[in-house]
């Protein structure tokens, strides 16, 4: 039989074992992170918003205490990017660059996406949103948005988007349903393709993020109609947004970063506030803001909710107009 010195000590031990144990996962969680961060973005260099995924990493590294390092995996519309990390180790050495196309269209109109939205992740932070603008050629007669929703009901008019089935077209589709527009999709493998033939007369119209192509416009080649925001882009005054038009759309072009499900709240905690102190940096706001893009403000289940949301939208959108994927 135990004499009560023996126990004493027996539970003094399993105290200290157990307080020791604590303490090192407390020191696990505080050393976070140890090594590089990884940032997954699905655009080629240089392309789409790499710049914004960039920004964030050369941003996050100096607040976060490791450098945070941008792995380009473009392909399938950001669609390979959110695969690679809803199947990564949820350590916080792997994070994404999400965007509305892979985490707002594509669960929308996709029905065998190898991971699911927003269930295989882990929203931080929105970052930053850009409208979409509703375009012309500057040589169109078309000079304003009611010009162009009296050709469109009479049935006249095309429009261009980058491909069939990605958010462009759908928030296109939603203008249409809430205008009671009749106009033809015409799908283009990129921009470039798409503007070569807006120019040259074989389209009407074209239906895209405006911000890159800001350039066009300012140079007066292209007109900007109207915007999705939800309020008047500062660097456009005079253009107007759909709602104030009478067409109640408001959708935007956005990114945000997230973790693989599962990753420890320490640890993502840890990134949230380290992206909180990045969003205040004076580069990349100069970047975020350039053009009439704005930088966003949700976390947390904020942002997770804006998610949802955004997939109900486009998924609702897409069952009324019918829409397929490529």
């Amino acid at each position: 039989m135990p004499t009560p010195r023996r126990h004493f000590l027996r539970r003094s031990a399993a105290l200290l074992a157990t307080a020791g144990f604590a303490a090192l996962v407390g020191i696990a969680h505080a050393a976070y992170p140890e090594q590089p961060i990884k940032l997954v973005v699905g655009f080629p260099p240089g392309g789409g918003g790499d710049l914004y995924g960039r920004v964030i990493a050369n941003a996050l590294g100096k607040h976060i205490g490791q450098a945070v390092i941008v792995d380009n995996r473009a392909g399938a519309g950001g669609n390979i990017a959110a695969e690679t990390v809803a199947h990564a180790r949820p350590d916080g050495y792997t994070l994404i660059l999400a965007m509305s196309g892979n985490m707002g269209s594509a669960p929308a109109i996709r029905g065998n996406l190898p991971y699911k939205v927003p269930e295989d992740f882990v929203p931080i932070a929105q970052l930053v949103e850009t409208p979409f603008g509703l375009m012309v050629s500057s040589n169109s007669k078309i000079e304003t948005l009611k010009d162009y929703v009296a050709e469109a009901r009479a049935g006249k008019l095309t429009y261009a988007s980058t491909g069939t089935g990605g958010a462009a077209q759908i928030v296109m589709e939603m203008v249409k349903q809430q205008a009671s527009l009749d106009i033809l999709h015409i799908p283009y493998k990129g921009s470039g393709p798409a503007l070569n033939d807006l120019f040259g007369g074989q389209v009407a119209s074209f239906f895209a993020p405006y911000t890159p192509l800001m350039g066009q416009i300012a140079g007066g080649k292209l007109r900007l109609l109207a915007v999705s925001s939800p309020r008047r882009v500062p660097s456009l005054p005079d253009v107007p947004t759909l709602k104030e038009s009478g067409i109640d759309v408001v959708m935007t072009q956005w990114y945000g970063l997230a973790a693989p499900a599962g990753t420890p709240k320490e640890v993502v905690d840890t990134i949230g506030r380290a992206v909180e102190k990045a969003m205040k940096d004076p580069e990349l706001l100069r970047v975020y803001r350039a053009d009439g893009a704005r930088e966003a403000t949700l976390t947390g289940d904020q942002f997770r909710d804006f998610i949802v949301k955004d997939v109900a939208n486009y998924r609702r959108a897409v069952e009324r107009g019918g829409l397929k994927a490529e």
